[in-house]
């Protein structure tokens, strides 16, 4: 395909896990044929869906729609001949947060893959270069399982990393809590909550996907999706737990830090009763009147000192025999 072409990959599919790259000016025809095809289109090009309204005219109005918008949710949306499928896949390009899920639009049926993106997604090169290889999906069923299967492959080790980045937080904050951790804490909790609005949803695409009674879905094909939903069940049940674990983290952060507070301020509060006769002595004995005890004497200073430390040691001991510290 060309550099600025909104055709990104196009294949014919042998039936035997072999693709064959088509060319734009032969799609038209090959994909209106009962060969399988698979095209994946980027829809930030307005000819892509200009394409999809001319070249596939017997696709809906919504389904065409659906495929080249902005913004997209999970879903799946069945038809008489073929399944709207939307997914999303964990965001692994260069510079980018792989919570920042990319959204990948399916419509499927016997004879016909059409993949739409708006975003590199490598789950769909893993398929390219599998069908370049000769061991690629041999119809419309096992693509859809194999990209699903890829999908879910790339948004294991994200989450596992998300977990240990926890793990970490958890230990150096029983180590010693700071506050600069909140932000850490913020951070991957912000990060469970944007995995699992895409997630929980597509639990339920692959859910009733596995029902469909899709002509070009058969045993095999459920299996694989039962075993792709058990997966993602896990993933969402996984997600729930870090969220609830970075909420905990952050309650035992802060109490830790209030602890850490109250303590200095008791210390603080000690200090101050210790002072507090001390400071009315002093205050006592040094207004400017006549009658002041020891002001003939030389040694006044030196025994009036001797007794505020005798007051210190008495008070500490009354604080030590009231148990206030």
């Amino acid at each position: 395909m060309t550099k600025n072409s909104f055709m990104l990959r196009a294949y014919s599919i042998d039936g035997n896990g072999l693709g064959s790259v088509l060319s734009p000016e032969v799609l038209s025809e090959a994909i209106k044929s009962e060969q399988l095809t698979w095209t994946h289109l980027d829809a930030n090009i307005p000819e892509c869906k200009k394409w999809l309204t001319a070249e596939v005219d017997y696709l809906d109005n919504i389904i065409v729609e659906a495929l080249v918008a902005d913004e997209t949710r999970p879903r799946i949306l069945e038809y008489e001949q073929g399944t709207l499928l939307i997914l999303r896949g964990v965001n692994l390009n260069d510079d980018a947060k792989p919570e920042d899920m990319v959204s990948i639009r399916l419509w499927v049926d016997k004879y016909r893959i059409i993949s739409v993106c708006r975003r590199q997604l490598k789950a769909v090169a893993d398929i390219g270069d599998k069908l370049l290889a000769g061991k690629g999906p041999r119809n419309s069923g096992e693509f859809v399982t194999s990209l699903v299967g890829r999908l879910f492959d790339r948004m294991e080790p994200v989450f596992s990393e998300l977990d240990e980045q926890l793990d970490d937080t958890e230990e150096k904050i029983m180590e010693a809590p700071n506050a600069t951790y909140r932000q850490e804490i913020t951070k991957i909790r912000k990060q469970a909550i944007v995995f699992r609005r895409y997630i929980a949803p597509q639990r339920d695409v692959i859910a009733a996907l596995r029902t469909s009674d899709q002509a070009w879905l058969d045993v095999v094909h459920k299996r694989h999706l039962q075993e792709s939903l058990d997966r993602i069940i896990r993933y969402v049940e996984d997600i729930d737990t870090i969220r609830e674990r970075a909420q905990i983290t952050k309650d035992e952060l802060a109490n830790a830090l209030s602890d850490k507070m109250n303590k200095n301020l008791y210390m603080l509060s000690v200090v101050a009763a210790i002072f507090l006769p001390l400071g009315f002595l002093t205050g006592l004995l040094g207004v400017n009147v006549g009658g002041i005890p020891g002001t003939e004497n030389a040694s006044a200073f030196l025994i009036f000192c001797l007794f505020l430390s005798g007051v210190v040691v008495f008070q500490i001991l009354l604080f030590k025999i009231l148990k206030w510290f």
